[in-house]
């Protein structure tokens, strides 16, 4: 392998060469086996993550429904008891809508209203509701 001279011969040179060779022979063979294991298992990662991702927006589409469920019940609740203190209003009132009584209606109903409104009454004791 070694000349008098200490220096590698033909025949050193080619062991070199073939322990290099089959370095790089072991390095591409087990990439060939790495590469396609790793390309499955990451396709693996990425489905579950998708699938994970699909059952979180389901919940989160359950929970919305049942919200809005629970607050259209309210709402029905609420719109039953406006109908009974209504009912009861017209009671008191004798089953009769008088002009006073819509006119308290009227002005109960611009309370909280954002818009400036200015009550002018008119001849006939009704508000003016369009001004030109």
């Amino acid at each position: 392998m070694k000349d008098n001279h200490g220096y590698l011969n033909g025949l050193g040179y080619t062991v070199i060469a073939i322990i290099i060779a089959s370095f790089i022979g072991l390095v591409v063979g087990l990439l060939m086996w790495i590469i396609p294991k790793y390309s499955v298992w990451s396709k693996g990662l990425k489905g579950e993550a998708q699938l994970r991702e699909s059952e979180y927006s389901k919940q989160v589409l359950i929970e919305e429904a049942k919200a809005n469920l629970e607050a259209e019940k309210l709402n029905a609740e609420a719109e039953v008891e406006r109908a009974k203190g209504m009912a009861k209003a017209m009671e008191i009132e004798n089953g009769k809508l008088t002009d006073t009584y819509i006119k308290y209606l009227w002005v109960r109903s611009m309370t909280g209203n954002e818009a400036n409104t200015i009550y002018i009454p008119t001849e006939a004791g009704l508000p003016i509701l369009e001004a030109k």
